[in-house]
């Protein structure tokens, strides 16, 4: 059950053979998000915001400012690959940053408006990538795992999708989702 809990659409499976047809899937995903995120949570309170997905787990708002901080490292990650020869990535410790004021009280409306801007830049920049680029790869320091930046993509549509999962849940789950 805690694992049901924690990774409701299951752990990121990327395959080994990537298509043209998984990088404009998962662009998409990308593409969409904000606004689908934005559109599940504008009617929360903040009593709402500020409860846990899951025990010992974060709440909605921190749930959200993590994927603005995450995905923004991410697209640093992308121009650094683009930029330099398969550099060593700087990862974070993403529990830590989740913890921080901005990240347990902070309005939402900051980091979905990040995400907004951040998803347009990032999806055009995606979107103009060669196949010499999308297989160009950087380094995450744990593990020391060389990853492309097409499987990123799909690590990053996964993570879209596994955040959006978690609140989802979490409404339903509380009976604060009227639509569906």
């Amino acid at each position: 059950m805690i694992e049901k809990l924690k990774y409701p659409i299951g752990q990121a499976n990327i395959p080994t053979k990537i298509s043209e047809v998984h990088i404009k899937e998962w662009i998409s995903t990308i593409e969409e998000f904000p606004i689908k995120l934005e559109t599940l949570v504008k009617d929360l309170s903040n009593e709402q915001l500020d409860s846990k997905y899951r025990q010992n787990g974060w709440t909605i708002r921190q749930v959200i400012h993590h994927c603005a901080d995450s995905h923004h490292n991410s697209y640093s990650r992308f121009k650094w690959t683009l930029t330099e020869d398969t550099p060593v990535i700087k990862a974070y410790y993403e529990e830590r940053w989740a913890e921080l004021f901005d990240g347990k009280s902070g309005p939402i409306n900051l980091s979905i408006n990040m995400l907004s801007a951040l998803h347009a830049k990032w999806v055009y920049l995606l979107r103009g990538l060669s196949d010499q680029d999308l297989n160009k790869e950087f380094i995450h320091p744990e593990g020391n795992n060389y990853i492309s930046l097409k499987t990123n993509i799909g690590i990053y549509a996964w993570h879209c999708n596994h955040h959006y999962a978690h609140i989802y849940n979490l409404m339903k789950s509380k009976n604060w989702i009227t639509n569906s």
